[in-house]
């Protein structure tokens, strides 16, 4: 049986609560009397484009960890599949990208999203398609399961009903989104990354601590535990996958996806940009010993003929989810549990925040506004506010079918995101680099990646429901998602130069700003470049000794 929360644990998650509260209500009433006109579309959606380098460091840390951080991961840790981690690493890297190429031509080009920059690079149609299948995934996937696993840790850790619980952090978190825009949802994120780190350092020190040290870990757990490297043929993540797949998925998370790039756009200036993007990819290093560790922590303390841990059964097999709430409630004294917890909710919702606010933006900018081009900043805002309630209305209606459809498929919808995300990585890639790519090249490569994606999602569906398919078929739905994700790439990038040369190239003077030129992007200040080394060492250390 878990442990209750005590008065004092109630006590730190309802300060944490009230210190969310205060600061988005002090920023947003700061706002106003600074400003003597109401919010222009600028302020709400980008901060004003006014925002420093630590901020927006933390804001594009504590936007990105979800419910497959906080359960995934320090499941993954306690399977044995530590290698799940290397997406976390991979992502220190890919953040430096991101401010070192893409973020320049971003911030010259002005634009408030991620659709209108492929308008300005190739064509309205590239924008409206990027617009719905961003908003589409933003409500099945983003929204309603980061909604469903706040209700989940409401009623693992603090025994509330699960609507009860899915109500109150989706009401909450849309509250202070729809007051404050992305300004106050970015300090509120830096808040939040406090209380995570503070909650998940606790329960990896005290698990560890109650282990009896690293030693102690090591000597009862088998070497795949603490090894971030699997042999080419392991089904879940290959090296070859992690070295050539998983970049490409990277690339399009960090560097083209509204959900992340809205967080750089939002800064004052360049230079603020991309010490936010490094201070972020130092941040990125900590999921492997904060999430990760916590689940092989668990794991050894659940062996032995005396366990100080006991995972949750269902069916006969531990439940290694469970991990990070099992350590938080059968180990940690009282006072830590109310920091993980308050950590926990702090990830979710920060997460929650962060899609509210770029959904919007997007259903705003990109849809709204589109149609209705003479809307006043006023209108604009409103439409905003208007937008992120409809989200939270959304996310709540899309819950109770998480429990009509399988968990299999629910699954699977969301790896749809996996095999549409190739195609768009390789028009944002090649789009800002070579000057002959085209509208056409561009419908092409996504229309063709996101139909290869859909067979490969529909084959692996009938698979698992028993049908019986021909050899290469049957081949074609085993290739390791990493894999395909590499090979759907390259043969996207193939149809979007094959594509690209059946129709007149684009006229260089209209596209000239949104492209990388030699000379015209800024070089990384020396700190930036010594920082940056520093980054990529730490990331070489890591892999050397848990290789």
């Amino acid at each position: 049986m878990f442990t209750q929360m005590s008065t004092g644990d109630l006590l730190i998650i309802g300060g944490y609560f009230f210190i969310i509260f205060a600061v988005a209500v002090y920023l947003f009433w700061q706002e106003k009397r600074q400003k003597a006109h109401e919010y222009e579309s600028s302020d709400y959606f980008l901060g004003g484009r006014s925002l420093g380098w630590m901020v927006i460091g933390a804001s594009l840390f504590a936007s990105n960890i979800g419910s497959e951080h906080l359960v995934g991961l320090a499941g993954s840790g306690a399977s044995g599949d530590f290698a799940a981690g290397q997406f976390e690493i991979l992502a220190s890297l890919i953040i430096i990208l991101l401010g070192w190429f893409f973020v320049p031509i971003y911030l010259r080009s002005g634009v408030f999203t991620m659709p209108e920059f492929l308008e300005r690079r190739y064509s309205k149609w590239a924008r409206k398609y990027l617009s719905w299948v961003s908003i589409v995934a933003y409500i099945i996937t983003k929204i309603s399961v980061t909604i469903a696993a706040g209700g989940i840790i409401f009623t693992a850790l603090l025994g509330i009903d699960f609507w009860t619980g899915a109500i109150i952090i989706v009401l909450l978190t849309g509250l202070y989104t729809v007051i404050g825009g992305l300004k106050v949802v970015i300090y509120t994120d830096f808040v939040q990354l406090v209380v995570l780190l503070g909650g998940a350092i606790a329960a990896t020190l005290y698990g560890l601590d109650e282990l009896g040290g690293w030693e102690v870990m090591v000597a009862k757990t088998e070497p795949q535990y603490l090894s971030l490297w699997r042999s080419v043929s392991n089904p879940n993540f290959p090296w070859t996958g992690i070295l050539l797949g998983a970049p490409i998925l990277g690339v399009w998370y960090w560097c083209t996806d509204q959900f992340i790039v809205q967080r750089v756009l939002a800064a004052k200036n360049l230079d603020n940009a991309r010490k936010g993007t490094i201070f972020a990819g130092y941040l990125k290093l900590l999921p492997l010993f904060i999430f990760v560790l916590p689940g092989v922590v668990a794991f050894a303390l659940s062996t032995g003929d005396n366990p100080s841990l006991v995972f949750p059964m269902e069916n006969g097999q531990p439940q290694y989810d469970a991990a990070l709430p099992a350590l938080t409630m059968q180990i940690l004294p009282h006072g830590l549990k109310g920091l993980v917890v308050a950590g926990l909710l702090a990830a979710l919702m920060s997460s929650l925040s962060s899609v509210f606010n770029s959904c919007s933006t997007l259903i705003t900018i990109d849809i709204y506004k589109e149609r209705k081009p003479d809307a006043s900043e006023k209108e604009l805002v409103n439409v905003g506010r208007i937008a992120t309630v409809v989200l939270v209305a959304l996310g709540l209606a899309w819950i109770p079918l998480l429990r009509v459809i399988e968990g299999g498929l629910f699954q699977k919808l969301q790896s749809i995101q996996a095999y549409i995300s190739p195609p768009i990585a390789a028009v944002f890639i090649f789009g800002m680099f070579n000057k002959k790519l085209n509208a056409k090249g561009a419908k092409w490569a996504m229309l063709s990646g996101a139909a290869i994606g859909a067979a490969r999602l529909s084959l692996e569906i009938i698979k698992e429901k028993g049908f019986s398919l021909p050899a290469p078929i049957l081949y074609f739905t085993e290739i390791n998602f990493l894999h395909f994700a590499f090979i759907l790439f390259i043969v996207c990038s193939i149809i979007l130069y094959a594509a690209s040369g059946t129709a007149p190239v684009p006229d260089f003077d209209k596209i000239k700003n949104i492209m990388y030129q030699k000379g015209k992007v800024e070089p990384l200040l020396p700190l930036h470049r010594v920082l940056v080394a520093g980054l990529i060492l730490c990331v070489m250390s890591i892999w050397w000794y848990f290789s």
